[in-house]
């Protein structure tokens, strides 16, 4: 996902905001930003002379010799006829230039092309178009041939590769219908056109190119700028959904640059559907610079666009106009749904995860971006097992550009911008106007650089909070001439097209690069980006979100797969940045991918399921990259690894689930009460034994024992032989070898028990099904010894509760009571943040309230919780907590003001609790704050029994019981466990008396 309805970015120094008038809190990364600016426009020219390179001057010019080398050689550019020719050469283009006044040049050419680069006016390119000896001058503009490679690097484009295998790329997804559900589309895009020959005129040039789609229900509705005429026999459907929002008349209240209608004011829709099932061999060309032919995965797939997100960042995407999406969707016809937007962590019961259940029921494949908020634990999203989750991997095509300072020293990082040749370089620290926030100026915020210092120099910014490309517009607009862009943390690195030219360093380049241009007379020069063929690829990228999931506890392996989503070249919409394609970055990026190639799968096998269409992916994945080496990091990285579309579409065997299996793993995870399993016929099942096409278990208390069924779905009997990787410290017990015939299934199980693995950590390894037929069937597995499997929490009403605990051990148990203790509550009011930002509130005080909240020494668990119940209207409340410190420890941000921070064994002092007013259902919002703040001692009135001994493998009953509880209060408590060393946190227990 690229675009999110809240971008937390705050890493904070809370001290800032209560002492410093001067501005917000900022962060220093930006993993959803968007590259949405104008590109390379640096006044640069390429003057080419009429005289002879020296690859091919023959003679003829007093006293110079030929250079051209005679056939089978090579230019010596150290023999003395090449020096003096190139000496006549250089001082050629000094007389011209200087015949129109001069300027910075920035390049001699001398051997294969015969001329020079310089910054030049108007006025001087007009004078040298007619000097005599001037045979051109020509714009500066950056040529990238092949830059949308992904269909390449995935192996598609190969002879014998699946778009062959599907008749070639002009039969590659024909017939089936990707759904788009983003923030909608740019109609004349020729991506989308159904016209042979299109170009930057789109559909109205060429021969009709598609035909109609029998069973086809969706329509193209009329709006603002998008009369039906815009849809076509490629863009089948266009629609939008903005109720969520109150309406056409609201939205353009909020966000006058939107349209009422399926046009995309954004950008991220096109870019999805472009990457997903956009036309092949469109040239791609931006501000001048071509950027080659692109293509998305299914490029005869069929696209319908349904518009849900609205007012760029500034805004969002209701999950009531998805969830009209999804189900409008359904209806119409599609095959399959891109979602590229970001969604629970903890949910398998959210509104737009149950739409999706239902569409993957009636056979809709989904694929969903895991998010982006890596590389920190448990962030995925999208964890429902009926979604293929995508993560986001690089690819095989980077822009190299390389910096060089004064001192000799040099970096290489990623850049598409021309040359800068050495010139005097600066931290932005030091180029601020007056007044202006010191940590914008870092960040190379518009309107906080100086002019008087910028000018002429190439200046040193940080990335973070504000969009990459907005800092080189910064630069820019004070008169820089380049802009070095360092990492602050390890991030991806990303070719964006920049105001000015621009290389992006890594985070171990920055502190080097800024000690020295701190010092007096620091300069610099900035290389060509260069496209380079072949880079080690791929590694997940820095902001892909990992696991292992919270929903369901780490029993299911998340996210599932990973595709290209750095840098991918797509269509985008004109409205927001003045160009038709651009460079994105995200998950938003990588899951169209798997979008279009599971529409190649639905071609190939129009009888598969969607989850035989990601058991497919899933076990047919590399974990290796284009060198033969490892992918960098683990299954909760990359999932099951780089999809292989060539290997999917022959999987010998898959993993089959349907409706009824998902409601018993919800079940099972306790998501669904078991009532619900019983009243549809489902059965109940461990987590872990869902029919997935990897393995997990979030707690394998000494031993646990899983099941799967594969299907047979080649056209011949094989005989698979059972082996296993990785594992360390678990004895498995495999299936003896078996045989299956076409399409029938086979059931085994594998048992795992620890012996020497670390406890509360995760061991990983895979489950491999060998052929004998040359299908190989591959299942990524990740494993969490523990000493005792407990619940993380329990709620109730002040009746007795109870709950099952699984012993990793044997020996002595105890199970000791802390608490319960009532909650203490503040009463509060917060104004509608106008701006929707954390960062822009926390800066002006505008949209947030404070209350301050002593967390006392021995603490063992402290909460803040907001309820919808207790505020007074529709309302959408965040919290954020600070530390005594002024550091930030916890935010809750969800889609209404059910919010929760939960900090564990939090340090004593006074914590500052931010109250953020997202949006409230009126001018403003009474709530009430609840907080707890739990100790290690038993208040008196929760009694714990529990069994006295453990035995590996065996289960033991927790029964709580309960007495003195006042009448309508929240309490909050726990029960701890001893015995053995590595026990879980306590359990903790909520009870809200009636």
């Amino acid at each position: 996902m690229n675009l999110r309805g809240k971008l937390l970015t705050v890493v904070a120094v809370l001290a800032l905001l209560l002492a410093a008038s001067t501005g917000g809190l900022f962060a220093a990364g930006d993993p959803d930003v968007k590259g949405n600016g104008k590109g390379v426009s640096n006044g640069v020219y390429i003057v080419q002379m009429l005289e002879d390179p020296v690859a091919a001057y023959k003679g003829g010019i007093s006293g110079l010799k030929a250079t051209k080398p005679n056939k089978g050689q090579k230019i010596d550019p150290n023999s003395p006829d090449v020096i003096n020719y190139v000496s006549y050469l250089d001082n050629r283009h000094n007389d011209v230039l200087n015949g129109v006044g001069g300027g910075r040049k920035l390049y001699d050419f001398r051997y294969t092309f015969n001329g020079f680069a310089a910054e030049l006016s108007d006025a001087q390119v007009a004078s040298l178009k007619a000097t005599a000896g001037v045979a051109a001058v020509t714009k500066d503009t950056l040529s990238h041939m092949d830059t949308s490679s992904t269909p390449a690097f995935l192996g598609l484009t190969a002879p014998g590769g699946l778009w062959d295998q599907l008749g070639g790329v002009g039969n590659a997804g024909e017939g089936v219908i990707v759904g788009v559900v983003d923030t909608g589309i740019w109609p004349e895009n020729p991506s989308f056109s159904d016209r042979t020959g299109t170009n930057g005129n789109g559909t109205q040039d060429g021969k009709l190119d598609f035909h109609q789609i029998p069973g086809w229900h969706g329509k193209c509705t009329p709006g603002e700028e998008f009369p039906a005429s815009n849809c076509n026999q490629k863009m089948i459907g266009a629609q939008w959904f903005n109720a969520g929002f109150g309406g056409d008349e609201a939205v353009k209240a909020s966000f006058p640059f939107e349209y009422a209608s399926a046009r995309d004011a954004d950008g991220h829709g096109s870019h999805t559907a472009s990457t997903a099932a956009g036309n092949s061999g469109v040239t791609a060309i931006v501000d001048g610079i071509n950027l080659g032919a692109i293509s998305g995965m299914a490029p005869r797939a069929r696209i319908a666009a349904y518009k849900v997100c609205w007012g760029r960042d500034q805004g969002g995407c209701f999950s009531s106009d998805s969830v009209a999406a999804i189900d409008q969707a359904v209806a119409d016809g599609v095959d399959v749904i891109n979602f590229s937007i970001s969604g629970s962590t903890t949910s398998f019961r959210d509104p737009v995860e149950i739409a999706f259940l239902f569409a993957a029921d009636a056979g809709v494949f989904v694929a969903a971006s895991a998010g982006n908020s890596g590389p920190g634990a448990s962030t995925v999203a999208h964890n429902s097992p009926w979604l293929t989750t995508v993560a986001a991997g690089t690819h095989d095509r980077l822009y190299q550009a390389t910096v060089t300072l004064g001192n000799g020293a040099t970096y290489t990082g990623v850049g598409l911008g021309a040359a800068v040749p050495s010139s005097s370089l600066i931290l932005s620290t030091v180029a601020g106007l007056p007044g202006a926030n010191p940590t914008q100026v870092q960040l190379c915020f518009s309107g906080t650089l100086d002019p008087a210092v910028v000018t002429g120099k190439i200046v040193v910014c940080d990335r973070g909070t504000n969009a990459r490309v907005d800092k080189s517009l910064a630069v820019q607009m004070a008169g820089g001439v380049g802009m070095i862009l360092t990492n602050t943390n390890v991030n991806s690195l990303n070719a964006d097209l920049h105001f000015v030219p621009t290389v992006h360093l890594q985070v171990t380049d920055r502190a080097a690069v800024r000690v020295y241009a701190a010092t007096a007379g620091a300069t610099a020069s900035l290389s060509q980006g260069q496209q380079v063929a072949g880079a080690v690829a791929p590694d997940v990228a820095a902001f892909s979100s990992r696991g292992p999931a919270l929903a369901g506890d780490g029993d299911l392996l998340k996210p599932d797969i990973m595709a290209p989503g750095v840098d991918v070249l797509a269509a985008v919409s004109p409205a927001a940045g003045g160009r038709n394609w651009d460079f994105l970055s995200g998950t938003s990026m990588s899951s169209p991918h798997m979008a279009g190639l599971g529409a190649l799968l639905k071609q190939a096998h129009p009888d598969w399921t969607p989850a035989m269409i990601k058991s497919a992916f899933m076990t047919t994945a590399s974990q290796t990259r284009n060198n033969g080496s490892a992918i960098p990091g683990n299954s909760f990285g990359y999932g099951a690894g780089q999809v292989v579309p060539n290997s999917a579409v022959n999987p010998g065997l898959v993993y089959n689930a349907g409706f009824l299996d998902y409601l018993g793993f919800m079940c099972g995870t306790g998501q669904l009460p078991s009532a619900t399993c019983a009243a549809f016929g489902a059965t109940v099942i461990d987590p872990s034994n869902l029919n997935y096409p990897s393995i997990a278990v979030g707690a394998l208390a000494g031993a646990q024992t899983v099941t799967r069924t594969v299907t047979n779905v080649s056209n011949q009997k094989e005989t698979y032989t059972a082996s296993f990787t990785g594992l360390t410290g678990i004895t498995v017990v495999l299936p003896a070898s078996f045989t299956v015939n076409p399409g029938q299934s086979f059931t085994y199980n594998v048992s795992f028990t620890r012996t020497t693995a670390p406890l509360n950590s995760y061991t990983f390894g895979a489950l491999v099904l060998t052929g004998n037929k040359g299908h190989v069937v591959k299942s990524q597995i990740a494993l969490r010894p523990v000493a005792l499997s407990a619940p993380v929490s329990i709620s109730g009403n002040g009746g007795p509760l109870s709950y099952n605990v699984t012993f990793g051990y044997t020996g002595a148990f105890t199970a000791t009571a802390r608490g319960l203790i009532p909650a203490t509550s503040f009463t509060g009011n917060v104004v509608d943040d106008p701006a929707n930002d954390i960062n822009t509130a926390l800066g002006s005080g505008v949209g947030i309230t404070l209350h301050s909240v002593a967390i006392p020494a021995g603490a063992t668990y402290a909460r803040f919780s907001l309820f919808d119940d207790f505020t007074d209207g529709a309302d959408d409340i965040d919290l954020y907590v600070f530390n005594s410190g002024g550091a930030l420890v916890g935010s809750s941000g969800g889609g209404t003001s059910a919010e929760e921070v939960n900090l564990l064994n939090p340090a004593a002092g006074n914590y500052t609790v931010v109250v953020h007013g997202w949006q409230t259902d009126g001018p403003d919002a009474n709530y009430t704050l609840f907080t707890w703040a739990l100790g290690s001692a038993a208040a008196g009135n929760m009694t714990v029994s529990a069994p006295a001994s453990a035995t590996l493998g065996s289960t033991g009953a927790i029964n709580l019981a309960f007495s003195g509880l006042a009448p309508a209060t929240k309490y909050l408590g726990s029960v701890a466990y001893s015995g053995s060393t590595g026990m879980p946190n306590p359990t903790i227990v909520r009870v809200d008396t009636p």
